[in-house]
């Protein structure tokens, strides 16, 4: 079996937390994960499992369109658009990283705004 690419990883991620697949989502997270937002700085699997159970149960349903993305050693930053209950758009960019384990270390996410 061939390992993944940081770029299939970071795409299998954004899938899954359309899909809003806690399960698949803790299986690509490392235990030392660091998750920063706009709002929040979390440490830790459990805590980033816990952020993550609060934004899907928030939210019916989420959609993600991935614009953009931009790769390098063990990082890829996607540029996205995200809608939230069919109505709340979000533009957002990932920079997340990838351990040599193939799991996320890490996500940082900055909000952006639309082209108008």
């Amino acid at each position: 079996m061939s390992k993944k690419s940081n770029k299939e990883i970071c795409l299998n991620y954004l899938q899954k937390y359309e899909e809003k697949d806690i399960k698949s989502i803790e299986n690509l997270f490392s235990e030392d994960i660091v998750l920063r937002d706009w709002k929040i700085l979390v440490y830790g699997k459990k805590n980033a499992l816990r952020e993550t159970r609060k934004n899907f149960a928030a939210a019916y349903s989420i959609a993600i369109d991935v614009l953009f993305t931009y790769e390098n050693n063990n990082t890829l930053a996607a540029e996205l658009k995200i809608t939230i209950n069919d109505s709340e758009e979000l533009y957002v960019v990932d920079v997340i990283s990838i351990n040599s384990d193939g799991k996320i270390s890490s996500i940082r996410a900055y909000l952006g705004r639309g082209e108008d």
